[in-house]
């Protein structure tokens, strides 16, 4: 029998919907990308990072088993968990699963994302399960670790969007470092620190005045964007609060170098397109000196 022009477009049209809509909900959530970067900061070690953001555990199945693998296969120095693990109360369980599997031989970190606040978690039972693991959950407070001779201070800011972040107290009794990294869930935390450090402090503050140029980190690392999820480049019609103008990837155009990830799993629909999942690996080259440098970034690797 044959068919109209109209009854064939139409045909057409309704199997590239069907096509897209089934490689955005089935195939794109779990087509995991490696991404690979460097950072040149000075003359001194190379630091191994990898940043997991946006997990949204609900179980550990075989995609989450192949981001685990990936992690292993990195040889991470220093292992990073930027926000929204969890969404719901009940995948603690399956957090401390997935903190047991990542490789036991890096330094491992992890702050909060929104989701930790909203799904209703017990805040405290979660920085118990991050401890148990050999994990250290910073929450509006800084870590001064050692790579090589070269020493790294990493601030860990409270969500920006459900949270109660507190530059100054995350700063407290930590003098300026050489190599001073920032994580915040939110990538819109990068104006409001550079705000927050270069205003005087409150009378009576104990945090002494120091000279804002001092306390800038050469790096931030964010995450919650998801990319978009649904995006075309880097416009993505529908983000989160606290996104502001940040989609992913690189953003050099402040003294914060900021890298926004794109993220490893999905929020509100399990769906992606035009922004794979990502495992960031960054390669940085610690300034072995004890003045901090400016940051300088090459920009991403192969």
């Amino acid at each position: 029998m044959a068919i109209s022009r109209r009854q064939f477009v139409s045909a057409t049209c309704g199997l590239c919907v069907a096509s897209v809509s089934t490689y955005a909900f089935g195939i794109a959530p779990h087509r995991l990308l490696v991404t690979r970067h460097r950072m040149a900061g000075g003359p001194g070690p190379v630091l191994r990072v990898a940043q997991l953001s946006d997990l949204h555990l609900k179980r550990i199945g075989p995609y989450t088993e192949r981001v685990i693998a990936a992690v292993h296969e990195a040889r991470p120095d220093l292992v990073l968990l930027t926000g929204d693990a969890i969404d719901r109360a009940d995948a603690l369980p399956v957090l401390a699963g997935l903190l047991a599997l990542l490789p036991s031989g890096s330094a491992r970190l992890a702050i909060l994302g929104n989701w930790e606040h909203w799904s209703g978690v017990d805040l405290r039972r979660l920085a118990a399960c991050y401890e148990r693991a050999g994990w250290q959950l910073l929450r509006n407070a800084s870590v001064r670790l050692v790579f090589g001779g070269a020493e790294l201070l990493v601030t860990g800011l409270d969500d920006l969007v459900g949270g109660r972040p507190d530059v100054r107290a995350s700063l407290h009794d930590h003098d300026p470092a050489p190599n001073h990294l920032l994580l915040a869930h939110c990538p819109t935390h990068r104006e409001f620190f550079t705000q927050e450090v270069a205003a005087p402090p409150p009378l009576g503050a104990r945090l002494a005045p120091v000279a804002p140029g001092l306390r800038t980190p050469q790096l931030m690392l964010a995450g919650h964007t998801h990319g978009g999820q649904l995006a075309l480049g880097r416009w993505a019609p529908a983000r989160p609060r606290g996104s502001g103008r940040y989609v992913a990837g690189w953003y050099r155009d402040d003294a914060i170098a900021l890298y926004v990830s794109r993220g490893i799993g999905t929020s509100v629909l399990p769906v992606r397109l035009g922004a794979p999942p990502e495992l960031v690996l960054i390669e940085w080259t610690l300034n072995a000196s004890g003045v901090p440098d400016a940051p300088d970034d090459s920009g991403p690797g192969p």
